[in-house]
């Protein structure tokens, strides 16, 4: 009697050597839309009995179902794609930024300081002073993590991230030192009379007025980062020591110092998300200020593979599904975990579906040699 001396797995999975085409790799995330689709509305029958056609009319309404909302969704996702986007050049190096909450925070708490302390300045040179000062604190807290796993190999992961500890708590303190009025424990509405520091009208009238300006800044910004990473030296070098530092090394590259300025660049842009959000959004600060975006734009930029105009459309996506969520518990006095949990399901799928743009699946009979 004999026995089988080999068996081949029933499953086998490999890395492809090629990328798939464009067609094929949308295509593939288009279907785990739908399958989410799909999924969330046997979800919404089972938790709550009611029609998913008309909760996912309601996630629509609620995110661009009016003018108001639409200009909303585009702001919100405007600041979350400013994180994002700074998030890219340390991502694809490897370099786990998992601090941008803070740099976001110290970016805002710059603005504001100029708005509170050089509002006599003239709008366009107080609105320029801000900006350099959001790039420069966001600059400075990402240039510590840098320098630190540069010279001692530290680990960049904690490192950020307890920085966002400190940045939540200085903000606090600024907090307490400009609380308006005071013993309010809120800073309120910066220069609500004068408007200083507002980033300025860009229509003549409506409600959409501060918002345009984000939308610009933001979008060059975008723009500017795509052929930072695409068509430059510094971007190619970035590439090359994601891919492999030792490669990097042997190719003559400086990755210390590729590392530091990398996070400073990384941290910038995060500050200046800072800046957008006090000045042409919130006209305030507070600990909320950044709002766990920090941690959302992380799964943009990694949907998106770190390129920085795909991660335009992430970035509405998930504002989208974050305002739909809101309005479906609203609409349905539905608990906020039932709307989140539809945002999961969607979010399951989409990342889901990069393991198969990136992976092939292979299946096997069992088979076996006498």
């Amino acid at each position: 009697m004999s026995t089988p001396e080999h068996s081949a797995p029933l499953l086998r999975m490999a890395k492809r050597g090629e990328m798939l085409p464009a067609w094929k790799a949308w295509g593939i995330r288009v279907i785990a839309l739908l399958l989410s689709l799909v999924v969330s509305g046997i979800v919404i029958v089972m938790v709550s009995g009611l029609n998913p056609a008309a909760v996912f009319a309601t996630m629509f309404d609620g995110a661009v179902g009016t003018s108001k909302r639409a200009w909303v969704t585009v702001r919100d996702a405007m600041t979350l794609l400013c994180i994002a986007v700074g998030l890219a050049p340390a991502f694809k190096m490897r370099f786990w930024n998992i601090g941008a909450e803070g740099q976001i925070l110290v970016g805002a708490i710059a603005s504001a300081a100029c708005m509170i302390y050089l509002k006599n300045l003239p709008t366009p040179v107080l609105l320029l002073v801000m900006i350099c000062a959001s790039l420069i604190a966001g600059g400075v807290w990402g240039f510590f993590p840098g320098l630190f796993k540069a010279r001692w190999n530290t680990n960049e992961t904690l490192f950020t991230l307890m920085m966002n500890y400190i940045a939540i708590q200085l903000t606090s303190y600024f907090v307490a030192l400009w609380e308006n009025p005071y013993g309010s424990n809120s800073v309120g509405v910066i220069n609500s009379q004068n408007k200083q520091g507002w980033l300025p009208n860009l229509f003549s009238s409506g409600f959409n007025k501060d918002f345009g300006w984000n939308v610009i800044i933001v979008l060059t910004v975008t723009v500017l980062m795509y052929l930072y990473m695409n068509k430059s030296k510094h971007g190619y070098e970035i590439a090359v020591i994601g891919d492999s530092e030792n490669t990097a090394r042997y190719a003559g590259i400086r990755v210390n110092r590729a590392y530091v300025r990398t996070i400073i660049l990384s941290g910038a842009i995060c500050g200046l998300a800072g800046f957008v959000a006090v000045s042409g959004a919130s006209h305030t600060i507070s600990t909320s200020t950044a709002g766990g975006r920090g941690f959302t734009a992380i799964i943009v930029a990694w949907l998106a593979q770190f390129n920085s105009v795909v991660m335009v459309i992430f970035s509405f996506l998930l504002v989208f599904l974050q305002k739909g969520a809101q309005a479906i518990a609203s609409a349905y006095n539905l608990s906020q975990e039932v709307s989140e949990m539809i945002t999961g399901i969607i979010l399951f799928f989409l990342l889901g579906s990069e393991f198969f743009v990136n992976y092939t699946v292979h299946f096997n009979g069992r088979r076996g040699q006498r």
